[in-house]
């Protein structure tokens, strides 16, 4: 089988899924959530990845989430790029979810490595995603590289010169880390064959430089103008005013983020704070962050020139 095209670079939000207070999902409100982010100029979307609590959702459940995007985006009459996470799970689960995703035509598969007995070398990464990759030969798939959760260390330049043509539907990587060299390594890895998405909002000025053009940033949920913004800077050599634009992003991050050991439990909270769109808590075993964090963190984006929406909680 001849190795799949897949040509997608640019901006991806990993949306969050939306819970109910009762824990269950609130699939409503998704096409409100499409809506708002077509309307932002927003061309990829990744679903049930981490910040979309994937790993916190059953089989079924994922599905659904899969399903109601799908439908919500209409990806199929627009130039929209849906990419869904299936890994995280037992491999007979990550198979199925990978098949569902196929039948459903998405655009490309998101997989994590196994999370219990992790690959410790790429070639035993290699053989895992073979897995994936024939049962959804016709998706293209790429590699959630995340090291900070999955502790998963495995050298992404090493294991991308490795592939070679042994996973003809394997096409690129998620790079979630601050190791820039390691990213760097793996962009030009065997002759730039791989797409290269960065899982970093503090890096893409820093990524930029190094060639990197293509991000899947939780910020754009919320801050889509500014990141556009900074990526234009970035593409037309205006560094004044990139290295400006990033520091203004990660001063937002960083007082988001500052208040969950995930950061997803404060984004879902900035998310309702500054969107119409209220995804509600987070998933348990994680928790909301405290009344008094909500104060903190609103005060902080308020000197930072955005006004929450006045909301009760």
């Amino acid at each position: 089988m001849s190795r799949l095209s897949y040509t997608y670079r640019g901006l991806i939000a990993p949306v969050l899924t939306p819970f109910n207070n009762n824990g269950s999902l609130n699939l409503d409100i998704i096409p409100q959530y499409a809506t708002y982010l077509a309307k932002k100029e927003i061309k990829g979307i990744l679903v049930n990845g981490t910040s979309g609590e994937g790993m916190s959702m059953s089989v079924a459940e994922r599905k659904l989430v899969t399903e109601a995007w799908v439908k919500a985006v209409g990806f199929k009459k627009t130039k929209l790029h849906l990419m869904i996470q299936v890994g995280g799970a037992p491999l007979p689960d990550v198979i199925e979810l990978a098949k569902h995703a196929s039948s459903l035509c998405v655009n490309s598969i998101l997989c994590l490595p196994e999370l219990y007995f992790k690959p410790t070398t790429p070639e035993q990464l290699i053989e895992y995603l073979q897995i994936i990759g024939n049962a959804a030969p016709k998706t293209p798939l790429l590699y959630y590289h995340i090291p900070m959760l999955t502790n998963v260390n495995i050298h992404m330049g090493q294991f991308l010169e490795s592939i070679g043509d042994r996973i003809p539907s394997f096409v690129g990587i998620k790079f979630t880390s601050t190791n820039l060299e390691e990213g760097a390594q793996a962009l030009c890895a065997d002759n730039k064959k791989y797409a290269i998405f960065l899982g970093n909002d503090q890096l893409i000025n820093a990524a930029s430089a190094l060639g990197m053009d293509s991000f899947i940033s939780t910020s754009l949920n919320m801050f889509p103008e500014l990141i556009l913004d900074l990526l234009s800077a970035c593409k037309n050599g205006d560094t004044l005013r990139a290295k400006d634009m990033q520091q203004k992003l990660s001063n937002i991050v960083v007082a988001i983020t500052k208040h969950g050991i995930y950061r997803m439990q404060a984004m879902k909270k900035a998310m309702a704070f500054l969107t119409d769109i209220d995804t509600g808590l987070p998933r348990v075993p994680l928790k909301s962050i405290s009344s008094e964090a909500v104060e903190i963190m609103t005060g902080d984006l308020t000197n930072l020139g955005y006004q929450p929406k006045i909301k009760h909680y």
